[in-house]
């Protein structure tokens, strides 16, 4: 139980992080570096406001800041559900044992999404 204790922990810290230090006040957190040199929104661009508005429990503003990411805060949490299940019960870690196709799949989805967030109308999925 120790090992996915810890995980579930860095995880509640970072997101108790986040939660308290608002990152829609300038200057907390740095700007992310493909914005500012290209103007383009990548699939991680409002992230840390959506983990603010997450943290908060506020899934609207969480998904509006970055619905993608609001994807990986439940899938996290399933995996983690299963990884806890598993180790109180003796059984092994879960994997993700996932095709290369999958793997491709992702990232056909992720670059869409950066693909449509950055288009007129693809401006709702726009921080």
């Amino acid at each position: 139980m120790a090992a996915p204790a810890l995980y579930l922990a860095a995880a509640a810290s970072a997101f108790a992080y986040v939660g308290a230090v608002d990152p829609n006040e300038p200057g907390h957190y740095p700007v992310c570096p493909m914005l500012r040199l290209t103007g383009i929104l990548c699939p991680g661009c409002g992230g840390l406001r959506s983990a603010h508005a997450f943290a908060h429990g506020d899934l609207i503003t969480a998904a509006g800041a970055n619905a993608l990411a609001v994807v990986g805060y439940f899938a996290f949490a399933a995996f983690m559900a299963v990884w806890l299940v598993r180790a109180y019960r003796g059984g092994p870690v879960p994997r993700l044992a996932l095709r290369r196709s999958h793997w491709w799949g992702l990232g056909v989805l992720a670059l869409a999404f950066v693909v449509v967030r950055n288009l007129s109308f693809g401006a709702a999925l726009a921080p």
